[in-house]
């Protein structure tokens, strides 16, 4: 019997230039995001402009994490306590954890058999909350129709906020990921599209956004050091009126990830490619159902998704631990209880009125997730797709 000996977790090296310069700054002492010499432009600042070049936009702010930064998005898009906030339900813990923190409501949205919102429950709930604002996540990398998105939005007059922690370098349409709404968050958290440990971007073409997100990130009155600050006299008010919450990323992190950046259109192919090797392995696969994508989506297969429904969701547990005794880590969302990374949106209870989102319940119920590491080769993949296969069929005889 096959089985699989690499990890799930084991990312790639970081470029040598990333770390030859990490080297460097660990050495001069100035970790600090603001710590520069006299005509210095510090790594964090050169990260900000150089992301906002790739990403197609006028600001961009490197954070902490990706948390933070859809945290500071929140706020810096006018989010006040008590708000509405609509929200797909499949996503990752985080989202409604910022959610949370701002002190806004979230009012999720079913999503479908294909892991995207729902946009006849979007639309509804749009109506019916009169939520000013839209807290889209495409999770684990599947981007929903962003026509339809868009134009609710602008019918119901609600602003939109992008989770892009799963769709860096990812399009609709030939337009980046990120670029359709008010402002965009990204995550360069070890298992995501750029490595920094802990990280995340914040982007947007919106001057008053960007520049009450440098405030929140903790600038003091130092704004103008940033990489890609809007113009001085934008902060005139603002600077004022905004708190300091020190959440802006160090210069050790910021070049790491600039090492990295260069890389990353590259790495998308070699995701991609590793994707669709697994996908082509399971797509006849008894018990195992794969999902076609959207036609006009450019994805990145950093993870792979599919339903298991060919036999029982109570053999589901046995299926995973039997993958697992061969070497395939797999994650599934059907639980009640939190796993790992993995939860589904009704055990997030320190939220009001969790409401019934059956559609919600019934895709998750069946749906597998696994991460695809470029650590990986295209004949790992087939020996992963060939263990999942054969597992799955495994359950289907067992009666």
């Amino acid at each position: 019997m096959k089985t699989f000996d690499k990890s799930f977790t084991q990312q790639e090296a970081i470029p040598s230039s990333g770390v030859e310069k990490a080297v460097d700054i660990l050495k001069s002492g100035r970790l600090h995001r603001y710590n520069t010499g006299p005509g210095e432009i510090s790594d964090t600042a050169l990260l900000e402009s150089e992301y906002a070049a790739y990403q197609g936009v006028d600001y961009c702010l490197a954070v902490t994490s990706g948390g933070q930064a859809i945290q500071i998005a929140l706020r810096a898009a006018g989010i006040e306590p008590g708000d509405l906030i609509l929200a797909n339900a499949y996503t990752l813990a985080p989202v409604p954890g910022a959610i949370h923190a701002v002190g806004a409501v979230p009012v999720f949205v079913e999503i479908g058999d294909d892991w995207l919102t729902d946009i006849d429950d979007f639309r509804s709930k749009a109506e019916e909350s009169g939520a000013r604002f839209m807290m889209l996540s495409h999770m684990r990398g599947h981007i929903a129709d962003m026509e339809e998105i868009c134009k609710i939005c602008d019918e119901f007059d609600i602003i939109l906020i992008e989770d892009c922690a799963h769709t860096m370098g990812a399009e609709w349409r030939g337009r980046k990921s990120g670029n359709f709404g008010a402002v965009a968050c990204f995550s360069t958290q070890t298992y995501k599209h750029m490595n920094s440990g802990e990280g995340g971007l914040l982007t947007t073409d919106d001057a008053e956004i960007a520049a009450r997100a440098i405030m929140l990130s903790g600038s003091y009155m130092l704004y103008e050091r940033h990489g890609t600050a809007p113009p001085i006299e934008t902060f005139g008010s603002i600077r004022l009126e905004t708190p300091n919450c020190s959440a802006r990323l160090d210069n050790l992190r910021a070049a790491i990830l600039r090492a990295q950046l260069p890389n990353l259109d590259n790495n998308i192919q070699c995701w991609n490619t590793r994707y669709r090797t697994i996908e082509n392995g399971l797509r006849n696969a008894p018990g195992i159902r794969i999902v076609d994508r959207p036609q006009h989506e450019f994805y990145v297969g950093s993870s792979i998704q599919f339903h298991v429904d060919g036999f029982g969701v109570d053999k589901i547990p046995a299926f995973i631990d039997t993958c697992l005794a061969r070497g395939v880590e797999l994650k599934w969302f059907g639980p009640e209880d939190p796993v790992a990374f993995t939860s589904r949106y009704d055990s997030w209870r320190y939220l009001d009125n969790i409401p019934e989102l059956p559609k919600t319940l019934n895709t998750l119920s069946t749906t597998c997730d696994m991460r695809v590491p470029l650590t990986f080769n295209e004949s790992d993949c087939e020996l992963i797709a060939e263990i999942i296969a054969d597992e799955a069929e495994k359950q289907i005889r067992i009666n």
